[in-house]
């Protein structure tokens, strides 16, 4: 159990550092402040950050703290930009729409069966978090931590180049603050849909059942696609 638990903490850091909460070259909060903020012991916050410091994600300096490495994990040159204004939550719906159920497809085929039990887990704790404070900093860092690890599944390095779309979409729809409750409401049934289908290994189900999650979180923040 807290094999697992040190698994999801290490993917929603992971998930932080790649959406520039913590940027490249930046220091982590200490232990203490880290683990509180994440809601978890030090004992398992070391064990995560062991983790993504065998990746080459974090580089610890001893006497100093624990580093984001700089540069961290750059793709390859893009010419878009998260952080350009003119990108929209429209957008970002419009582009998860486009690659979100092929990757759920992809990975429903080849995720091993750790994968899925990981992602599982991961969904697990999402729903936990929208029970207890659907609103909340982990709610959003563990949804994100859920469908990025659905990409990561897919075993396809392009389109895991994506994932921080995923986390850019969840940020900006909290942001805005437009119908959470029916958004979680919604969410945590579709979960359970996402979740079913990848169990089974429906991969046309589980394509169907993400951009059907999709579609509702399009509807409750009142945008339009179809244009």
């Amino acid at each position: 159990m807290k094999e697992n638990l040190a698994s999801r903490t290490a993917d929603t850091l992971r998930t932080l550092i790649e959406n520039g909460s913590y940027k490249p070259g930046e220091k982590l909060p200490n232990e203490n402040i880290l683990s509180n903020q994440l809601g978890i012991s030090r004992t398992t916050l070391r064990e995560s950050i062991r983790t993504l410091v065998s990746e080459g994600v974090l580089r610890v300096e001893r006497g100093s703290g624990t580093f984001v490495t700089d540069p961290f994990n750059q793709p390859t040159e893009t010419t878009w930009s998260m952080n350009d204004e003119k990108v929209t939550l429209r957008d970002l719906y419009e582009a998860r729409m486009i690659f979100e159920p092929e990757a759920a497809a992809l990975a429903c085929r080849r995720a091993t069966d750790e994968e899925i039990e990981h992602i599982l887990e991961l969904g697990a704790e999402v729903q936990k978090q929208i029970l207890e404070d659907p609103t909340g900093n982990a709610r959003i860092a563990s949804e994100s931590a859920f469908h990025s690890s659905i990409i990561k599944a897919s075993h396809n390095d392009f389109l895991s180049q994506f994932m921080p779309i995923i986390t850019e979409t969840i940020e900006k729809t909290f942001a805005l603050r437009i119908n959470l409750e029916m958004i979680a409401e919604d969410a945590y049934k579709d979960h359970i849909m996402i979740m079913d289908f990848l169990k089974r290994r429906d991969a046309q189900g589980l394509k169907s059942a993400v951009l059907i999650h999709l579609h509702h979180a399009v509807l409750h923040e009142q945008l339009v696609i179809n244009d």
